[in-house]
């Protein structure tokens, strides 16, 4: 009503528009005073470690009062509690007469803490057996209680379980037996060794220095080693294009857009484990942007910013080396997001410079994003938003803790008994080296990606524009190859298979073992490696998850070999010379891995 013009308004009789609340100009709150509010979720946030305690209140508020007003959950609880409690005294009388017992209850998948043959003896399977029937009545205590809203229930759940791992015999000198058989046999020395290793820690947090053992993988020596040049570079990428190792050459190059929330050379570690040498090594030119670390002066960097000067400018450079190329682009993770972001923007404007598209471990729906949501709400953004404001940017550090405490018992716990009570050092790997050398987020892009993806799921509900137009998935009509990885904590397989309700091409969808790491590289001859592979023509009908497992047959081995087949049945069948690295316009800077990779 407030849109019909003043004249037609008039004729009609109608009274003038009076103006609704909120909207007026001056009830916008002025930035002296939002910026007071950031301070002080600044301040909140350096005394709770940078999450929101109004957040986890009012999660335990709302499960502890529907709990109390369910008498019938109340009731179940109780039963539990008295069958539980007959099944651990049936077990101990058990072990109790001599007897051999089998186990009441058995580990979670995953969970490796009780598998060493010291805890079926008693007492030690005793107390590892009490330990597992508490924490699976307070899974059951946390979950399904009716009213509960499912975030605060997921919430609860997981702060229950760390809360209860603090007080797992596997966690004690006392109740584990493995500690307890170190002991004996060093006389003790373990305790002496494993002290020492927690003051090379602690020392090295101190002085901001790597974890031990991480001097081994030195960047460009050991890892990120593929020989190539940068060929390009602006404020916020370098481009780098790798040395040509065969005869002839893919005509189409391949182009990767890493996450900016890691350093790229995940995918050019050690030389056996180079998702780029093999590449390389397959007849495939390869370009792979280096992200620059943002530091405070970097903190309006904006995601529009990381599409423009990241792919659309890689993209650009890449035009001008080799031209008419179509590209093959790859995205990794959060560079994956992007890159669909901005092949829906191409696909919109008529842009046709990508051949494929191939996403690894990459959401585009984040309805179901995974246990990373139990750190994403608007009370914990609104901890986050001041925490990032008060220093640029979302320091390494501050995103390693919530990612350790995902996966805690392997990250932390495991870490705890084996360097500091039976006094080993954790063996150090080149994806462990890597993964401590973190990198930052700038201020207004993190922001923009928690609240337009995570919270306001812009880009799968087609709100997510680009130089005034949406975003639409639909709009990318070149073969897409996605990957997933069965133990994915921070993309979890079943939200990246969404991709097929959201794109209007041919999808090729892949399934591999391991996790988000790790289940990316995959080298051939990896033992234990297995992956499921289908395709979805654009004219099929699309199948859900469970379906979708059901009809993909598992296959040992290595992904590698199925993409790059994949990648090689889209591209020209000739193989040509094989180019020059860079261009008279875009001549080389300096050697790979570049600067950008070496910056703290």
């Amino acid at each position: 009503m407030n849109d019909i013009p003043p004249r037609d308004r008039a004729a009609l009789h109608l009274p003038e528009p009076t103006e609704r609340q909120g909207t007026s100009d001056a009830d916008e709150m002025p930035e002296a005073l939002r910026a007071l509010n950031r301070m002080q979720a600044a301040t909140a946030s350096k005394l709770t470690g940078g999450l929101s305690p109004v957040g986890l209140s009012l999660a335990v508020m709302d499960w502890g009062m529907h709990l109390m007003m369910a008498p019938g959950k109340q009731m179940q609880l109780v039963q539990k509690a008295l069958r539980k409690t007959a099944r651990l005294g049936m077990h101990t009388a058990a072990v109790a007469s001599g007897a051999e017992a089998a186990p009441s209850i058995e580990p979670l998948p995953g969970d490796n803490r009780f598998w060493a043959e010291a805890w079926r003896q008693p007492p030690f399977s005793i107390w590892a057996q009490a330990f597992l029937l508490n924490q699976q009545w307070w899974h059951q205590a946390t979950h399904d209680v009716p009213g509960v809203a499912p975030h605060h229930e997921d919430v609860v759940a997981f702060t229950t379980r760390q809360m209860l791992d603090v007080f797992s015999p596997s966690n004690s000198p006392f109740t584990n037996p493995e500690v307890i058989a170190r002991t004996v046999g060093t006389g003790g020395q373990n305790f002496v060794q494993g002290w020492r290793n927690w003051l090379e820690d602690a020392q090295r947090i101190l002085l901001k220095q790597p974890p031990a053992g991480t001097e081994a993988f030195r960047v460009g020596e050991d890892v990120a080693a593929t020989p190539g040049k940068v060929v390009y570079r602006n404020h916020l990428i370098e481009l780098i294009q790798y040395a040509p190792v065969t005869e002839r050459v893919v005509a189409e190059p391949v182009l990767i857009v890493p996450a900016w929330i890691m350093k790229y050379y995940i995918l050019d570690l050690s030389p056996q484990n180079s998702l780029i040498r093999h590449l390389v090594a397959t007849g495939h030119t390869v370009f792979c942007i280096s992200w620059r670390n943002p530091s405070a002066e970097d903190r309006e960097l904006s995601m529009d910013d990381y599409r423009r000067m990241g792919v659309m400018a890689a993209l650009d450079a890449i035009g001008d080396i080799l031209p008419g190329a179509r590209v093959h682009a790859t995205g990794y993770c959060l560079g994956g997001t992007l890159l669909a972001i901005a092949a829906a923007a191409m696909g919109g404007g008529g842009d046709k410079r990508l051949a494929s598209v191939t996403l690894f471990a990459a959401q585009t729906d984040f309805t179901e994003p995974g246990e990373l949501a139990l750190f994403i709400d608007h009370s914990q953004l609104r901890v986050m938003e001041g925490m990032m404001w008060d220093q640029g940017y979302l320091a390494a550090d501050q995103m390693a803790g919530a990612f350790q405490l995902l996966r805690s018992n392997d990250l932390i716990w495991s870490r705890l008994v084996k360097d500091y009570m039976t006094g080993q050092r954790t063996a150090m790997t080149d994806l462990m080296a890597w993964n401590a050398d973190a990198t930052h987020m700038p201020y207004r892009m993190h922001s923009e990606y928690l609240q337009r993806l995570y919270l306001d799921n812009e880009l799968a509900a087609g709100r997510f524009v680009v130089d005034g137009r949406p975003a639409a998935l639909q709009n990318i009509r070149v073969p897409l190859f996605v990957v997933g990885t069965e133990r994915d904590h921070v993309a979890p397989w079943r939200s990246v298979y969404k991709i097929h309700y959201l794109a209007d091409t041919d999808v090729t969808f892949l399934l591999t073992s391991g996790g988000h790491n790790a289940g990316i590289v995959s080298p051939p001859g990896h033992p234990r490696r297995h992956y499921r592979l289908a395709r979805q023509r654009k004219d099929d009908h699309v199948v859900g998850t469970e379906d979708w497992l059901a009809a993909a047959p598992t296959k040992p081995g290595s992904w590698w070999p199925e993409w790059i087949a994949w990648l090689d049945a889209g591209s020209t069948p000739e193989r040509v010379a094989p180019p020059l690295l860079g261009s008279p316009s875009h001549p080389p800077i300096m050697d790979a891995p570049g600067s950008y990779v070496l910056q703290r």
